[in-house]
């Protein structure tokens, strides 16, 4: 089986499923090429598992004449069972072949469809975006496929190297930092905890100074450390006692995952992916967008129980192996790439 991908994400979320996802297609024996941005950190994560070509796609360059024309004469010489592009941008470089399926992964909400126009499937990771794009007229293939994350329980790091104390309260978040994200909200939300809870926040982005500006004002310098873009975020996550993930738009939340492969208590923003998987009391807590007080008493409240800490870090866990599992998911891909087979046959 041969698949193609376009991508031209940048690092996050979605950047690590990708990798996830082009790891476990070639273990299971698919050859990929996958087109991505030059100088991306998390490269040489995939380049053992797919061949790698490099092109910023925009509009002033040369590629954005010549790349599609590239793909094109690509997929008519090398009659792949599977063309994939990741999000909107990189489906404008889908081609126009007939001789396989074509899939357009999608982790957000399109505003439109005129991206798809060479697209025979949506591939959403959430049943809310497949139900969007239905309302925005979408008339061709909607599937739901969501992601998965690795659950290798890892060794935490030593608190020292990013100077939190041992033996304090550890609460955890990640991701780029812009607004929608809700670090914000979640500042304020530990500023009104004990003195001695720390806040680690993992990522980076244009609201950097902004959130430094905040917790200086508040009095939180001390004891909030910004930890900047990590390779594996992993280590820091399993040294955490709680993770939050206050986002006030968040499609799915892969965040949340990769806290529960950790078996780590979450607490949530009550936004799209998150209402869709989460059960409030069974696998974490659910608090309404924005607010400052309830992300304060929900996360005090696993803090102070650490029974109620267990055992949402143990829920979770149980509906990442169940709902969330590499198998179920890479699988899925191949059967609609196995339709790419089929309109060959």
């Amino acid at each position: 089986m041969k698949v193609f991908h376009y991508h031209f994400g940048k690092d996050g979320g979605a950047e690590r499923f990708f990798v996830h996802l082009v790891n476990a297609l070639a273990k299971r024996g698919v050859e990929q090429t996958a087109v991505i941005r030059p100088d991306r950190l998390w490269r040489k994560d995939i380049e053992n598992a797919c061949e790698i070509i490099e092109s910023n796609f925009r509009n002033l360059s040369p590629d954005r004449l010549l790349l599609p024309i590239r793909v094109r004469m690509m997929a008519e010489r090398q009659k792949p069972d599977g063309l994939m592009s990741w999000a909107t941008r990189a489906s404008r470089l889908m081609p126009a072949y007939k001789g396989c399926v074509k899939l357009s992964r999608l982790g957000d909400f399109p505003t439109n469809l005129s991206y798809f126009k060479n697209t025979d499937i949506l591939v959403c990771n959430t049943p809310a975006i497949g139900d969007h794009v239905r309302k925005l007229g979408w008339t061709r293939g909607v599937e739901v496929i969501s992601n998965f994350t690795d659950t290798e329980i890892v060794s935490p790091i030593d608190r020292a190297t990013v100077s939190t104390p041992e033996d304090v309260p550890v609460v955890m978040s990640m991701g780029r930092f812009v607004r929608r994200k809700g670090f914000h909200t979640l500042i304020e939300a530990v500023s009104r905890l004990s003195p001695e809870v720390h806040l680690w926040l993992a990522g980076d982005g244009e609201e950097a100074d902004s959130l430094k500006r905040l917790a200086a004002d508040l009095g939180m310098t001390g004891r909030v450390r910004f930890l900047g873009w990590q390779k594996d975020t992993r280590p820091y996550v399993a040294a955490c006692d709680v993770f939050v993930m206050p986002s006030s738009h968040e499609p799915l939340g892969n965040v949340i995952l990769e806290a529960w492969a950790q078996r780590k208590p979450v607490v949530s923003s009550r936004s799209e992916g998150p209402s869709w998987f989460m059960r409030d009391g069974e696998n974490g807590l659910l608090v309404d967008i924005g607010s400052v007080d309830g992300f304060a008493t929900a996360i005090r409240a696993l803090l102070d129980q650490p029974a109620l800490a267990s055992a949402m870090g143990e829920g979770g866990h149980a509906t990442l192996i169940g709902q969330f599992s590499e198998e179920a998911v890479a699988s899925a891909y191949i059967g609609l790439f196995d339709r790419g087979v089929m309109t060959r046959a």
